[in-house]
């Protein structure tokens, strides 16, 4: 029996909207403005963490082969069948972007629009259906305490 963290997995996969709405926003006003900058760099190192974060997870819960890096982490995702191809191209794009946002923020270029902002929320809204496809499918519906507790009454 596997004990995959669903709670968790549905905290993180309740971020992406807000995420994708700030990516949307940035790159429909952009004017290369240092706050649509800023609002484009948070908003992608927050999507990357929540694809680590959520594959950490499936990676944890269903026992699947050690991550070695956060590359790792999207390709065994992907290996597993978590989610499709075109995704696992974007998300590998993605995570490459955590270092240069994470350690070598001072030199990112904020006043340019990044290709992957533009694409990025529709493929983060795939990614969580993708995920909770298969989760449900791995292991059935998703019932809180509180919901199975007033099925049993």
């Amino acid at each position: 029996m596997y004990y995959v963290n669903r709670e968790q997995i549905a905290r993180r996969l309740a971020a992406v909207p807000e995420v994708a709405e700030g990516l949307r926003r940035a790159s429909q006003a952009w004017d290369g403005s240092l706050m649509l900058g800023l609002v484009q760099e948070r908003c992608l190192h927050l999507a990357i963490e929540i694809v680590t974060d959520v594959g950490s997870y499936l990676i944890d819960g269903f026992i699947m082969r050690d991550a070695s890096s956060y590359d790792d982490i999207i390709e065994i995702n992907h290996e597993e069948k978590v989610f499709d191809h075109a995704t696992y191209e974007v998300l590998s794009r993605l995570v490459s972007l955590r270092k240069p946002l994470v350690q070598d923020y001072y030199s990112w270029e904020r006043s340019e629009l990044h290709p992957l902002s533009s694409d990025l929320p529709g493929v983060l809204e795939h990614f969580s259906h993708q995920v909770n496809t298969y989760v449900e499918k791995e292991l059935g519906p998703f019932q809180t305490a509180q919901a199975e507790g007033q099925s049993k009454e």
